[in-house]
């Protein structure tokens, strides 16, 4: 029997002063408290058996990436399976009760939360991080990997897994800024999932951290 570790790491902050749904969007890095974050992840990992690094193609997953890659001497592979889900409201400010949700001409993009209709569909989310899940174990096999993602897929993915209806309350995903969620193979069959915070006490001083926009 082979035992194989893939840690889903969300990235760390981003520099967001306007407070956009920032999604897909070029140029989105992390905040000089982002860098703070990633270099937490990277502390907590040191001790793991880590021998592939990969992240999604946005800068802000990538540089979070960079210090677990540099600290075990490995490169950072990039798969787009890893990237932000599609938002129809990308470059807009969505906070509950202002921009775009208070706007009546978006009302019809919200009509349904299952599908959900405002962008990607939850189900094509779950099957490309399912399946850069699989290649991730694949190519740590017997050992651990470390993939840089975003909040809404890696928690698509855990829901999935688990086999819990694909549809939620975005206010109940336990996937915070930097957190890591862990899914522990036997061979090819997933037969445990962890989870931990290792930026948490950054997260606690920061406001800004606790209402990341598009992450």
């Amino acid at each position: 029997m082979t035992k194989t570790v893939v840690h889903m790491l969300r990235h760390g902050e981003v520099y967001n002063p306007e407070k956009l749904l920032y999604g897909r969007m070029p140029g989105y890095h992390l905040s000089e408290l982002g860098v703070q974050m990633a270099k937490a992840a990277a502390q907590a990992v040191a001790e793991r058996d880590i021998a592939y690094v990969v992240a999604s193609p946005l800068e802000r997953a990538q540089q979070t990436a960079d210090p677990i890659a540099t600290q075990f001497k490995l490169p950072v592979a990039v798969d787009e399976r890893l990237i932000e889900s599609e938002n129809v409201f990308e470059g807009q400010r969505v906070g509950v009760g202002d921009g775009a949700l208070r706007d009546p001409r978006n009302w019809w993009k919200v009509r349904n939360p299952v599908t959900p209709s405002w962008g990607e569909p939850y189900a094509r989310i779950a099957t490309r991080m399912f399946a850069a899940l699989l290649a991730a174990r694949e190519a740590a096999e017997g050992h651990e990997a470390l993939c840089v993602s975003h909040q809404l897929p890696i928690w698509t993915l855990r829901r999935h897994v688990e086999r819990k209806r694909l549809w939620h309350d975005p206010r109940r995903r336990e996937c915070a800024l930097a957190s890591l969620t862990s899914f522990h193979f036997e061979d090819t069959r997933v037969v445990g999932i962890g989870y931990s915070e290792p930026a948490a006490h950054l997260i606690a001083i920061s406001p800004s951290a606790k209402t990341a926009k598009g992450a």
